[in-house]
């Protein structure tokens, strides 16, 4: 057995039964873009900080190797992990890690097969794949006419997919003909959850509807005055459907009689992104906009304060700061530290960025546009980072795609760094 199945192998043994108090699991550098929690209670997190976390308690092992944020996570056969993200990959972690293949946008949802055998996955470029967990090519469903935002397998060979034009779709992989509209809804359709002879999906416009798999009739309407929906979570043995949206509220529903049951409040301000419940459906796992994934007992939801806080700089009112700050907050924060040493976060520190040659942080993994450049950061080359944006002036980079268009706000930008990033 290799050293990270056996790591995996006894990280799922040691995950204990969910326990019955709120808990934080710290560690990650970044928002949480995904959770999901395997069968015997292992739970697992994907970041905005390119990592992916597991979790024994509250006491983290991380897997590297993404190049840019995990959005999305599956767990597979005996403990397999499956890891989609900004960098197009689809990465499958086990005894052997490796990449069972790329799209051209970004991953956005997973699914493992019942059998355990094929990994589907969805694309903002438009497409979904099959990918053979035991190595064999990939292949490509017919179109689904725009980008992918969720999936869902029903049996070994009927898979849905949820896409940013409003359709859910069913695909019968054993015809290979074009999928099947089961509802053409008006706005994109962001989340999918399936529960016994139906299936749920949450909408950008907080459309919240449960339909027939049979017929696609209208089983039931929880559309309540929020928006996005922007996750969904199904715990069999307890019927109970969770909802997570933009305004920071998980909502559970009884799927027996389709009631809600629990309406909270988990964030003072920013979105709930990602939401797990444990296999017996007594703790929900949650994530936002915070570096912390946060996991509340279901029973006594209506009794906690809201756990994520939001309090993220680039949301700080925008009078408590000077431009330059404003800049940086907005711009630059999320994936940046400005104290030395190393960090969780996407990026390289900046400390001490001027004067210094691009990709030279010790310890820091650069894509190979920066690793060797012979860029070197000053007033001058930041202006141009940020009027031409990453994508034109670094072409490859890992930098997400932004540009600064005014001069002055760019130039304020510059001075803030110039203080808040001296080296010692």
């Amino acid at each position: 057995m290799g050293r990270l199945a056996l790591i995996l192998s006894l990280m799922l043994c040691a995950a204990p039964a969910a326990a019955q108090d709120f808990a934080t699991l710290k560690g990650h550098g970044g928002p949480i873009m995904g959770i999901a929690v395997s069968p015997s209670g292992q739970v697992a997190t994907g970041s905005f900080d390119n990592s992916v976390g597991l979790w024994t308690g509250t006491t983290p092992h991380w897997l590297e190797g993404h190049a840019a944020a995990v959005t999305a996570l599956a767990w597979g056969p005996e403990g397999m992990l499956v890891s989609g993200g900004d960098d197009f990959a689809v990465r499958v972690w086990g005894d052997a890690p490796r990449v069972l293949g790329k799209h051209q946008g970004k991953v956005a949802a997973l699914a493992v097969s019942p059998d355990g055998a094929t990994v589907a996955s969805g694309s903002w470029d438009g497409s979904v794949m099959l990918w053979p967990l035991d190595g064999a090519d990939g292949t490509a469903l017919p179109a689904p006419g725009a980008g992918v935002n969720a999936l869902a397998w029903d049996g070994p060979e009927t898979l849905y997919a949820a896409t940013m034009a409003g359709a859910l779709l069913r695909y019968d992989l054993g015809t290979g003909e074009a999928p099947v509209a089961l509802v053409q809804h008006g706005f994109g359709i962001n989340r999918l959850a399936l529960g016994p002879g139906w299936i749920a999906y949450g909408a950008v416009d907080g459309g919240t509807r449960v339909l027939d798999l049979q017929t696609g009739a209208e089983i039931a309407d929880l559309t309540l005055d929020r928006r996005p929906i922007l996750a969904l979570s199904y715990n069999t043995p307890t019927h109970q459907l969770a909802v997570g949206d933009g305004e920071g509220y998980i909502m559970i529903v009884d799927t027996e009689n389709w009631q809600i049951t629990r309406d909270f409040r988990a964030t003072r301000q920013g979105p709930v992104w990602a939401l797990a419940f444990s296999p017996d459906g007594k703790v929900i796992h949650a994530g936002g906009l915070d570096d912390v994934a946060y996991s509340w007992p279901v029973e006594a939801l209506d009794v906690f304060e809201p756990g994520i806080t939001g309090e993220r700089s680039f949301l700080r009112a925008a009078e408590t700061m000077p431009n330059g700050e404003r800049q940086f907050m907005r711009k630059c924060s999320i994936c940046h530290a400005l104290t030395p040493g190393p960090s969780r976060k996407a990026g390289p520190t900046l400390h001490g960025v001027f004067g210094r040659r691009a990709g030279t942080v010790p310890g820091y993994s650069y894509s190979d546009t920066l690793d060797g450049s012979d860029i070197t950061w000053n007033a001058a080359t930041i202006d141009a980072l940020f009027d031409q944006g990453p994508d034109h002036y670094i072409p490859g980079s890992k930098m997400p795609m932004q540009v600064i268009a005014g001069g002055s706000d760019r130039a304020d930008l510059i001075d803030y760094l110039k203080q808040a990033t001296k080296g010692e």
